[in-house]
């Protein structure tokens, strides 16, 4: 399987990795992305990240923002952005949410973008997904891609090898911070490891474990 890499070609001199990750929830990013985001930082520790959550109250902002610290300490420069979009209602609160995009859209110039699924059923994703495409026209994104009740998983054509050690430190940082889902069902540490493992064997990773996005367009360079 041939791989692709993140490197320093195509940007201007001296200017390091940028980064942004969106998440409708205060969960999403950790879940969809959570360990790319961790190698990332191994790899390009003078990268800027910017974290991006459109939906997040009270205790859920709190949890959003002390996560967002966690994963991205390993970067030399965090953005963490959370707002409070009414969680569910994205669709009906569609301009407002455009507005912040485009303000969001030229305080960032990003290398790559993660964001949701186009195929994803939930509402409020699958908005995020559409106006990040609307938004960033002419960059690399990665749909990642969050497992749910709606049983909408869908193949995935790139794959991201995570270590174990950072497999199992994705899921730590899940645990710990995010209180108020821990009495769901799914919000469980066997489940965000299966999802690792079925997308390990489909990519032949080394440590059996992997995440796995949606990519539209992506331009081959010499």
């Amino acid at each position: 399987m041939l791989g692709l890499r993140l490197d320093d070609r195509g940007r201007e001199p001296d200017r390091p990795l940028t980064v942004l990750a969106l998440g409708a929830h205060s969960d999403d990013i950790e879940i969809g992305c959570g360990g790319t985001l961790l190698r990332l930082a191994d790899w390009h520790p003078q990268a800027t990240v910017w974290w991006v959550v459109l939906s997040g109250d009270d205790d859920r902002a709190g949890e959003a923002r002390r996560s967002a610290a966690d994963f991205t300490a390993g970067f030399a420069s965090q953005s963490i952005v959370v707002k409070s979009f009414r969680d569910s209602f994205f669709p009906y609160e569609g301009a407002a949410v455009k507005e912040f995009f485009e303000e969001l859209k030229p305080q960032v110039q990003p290398d790559v973008i993660f964001t949701h699924r186009s195929s994803d059923l939930h509402q409020d994703h699958r908005l995020t997904c559409e106006l990040t495409w609307n938004t960033f026209r002419d960059h690399l994104i990665l749909e990642y891609e969050i497992p749910k009740f709606d049983g909408d998983m869908t193949p995935a054509n790139v794959f991201a090898h995570l270590p174990k050690e950072v497999a199992d430190r994705k899921i730590e940082l899940l645990l710990d911070h995010f209180a108020t889902q821990r009495d769901r069902r799914w919000f469980t540490e066997d489940l965000f490891g299966a999802t690792l493992r079925l997308r390990g064997m489909e990519a032949n990773s080394p440590s059996g474990l992997a995440e796995a996005f949606a990519c539209r367009k992506a331009v081959l360079v010499s």
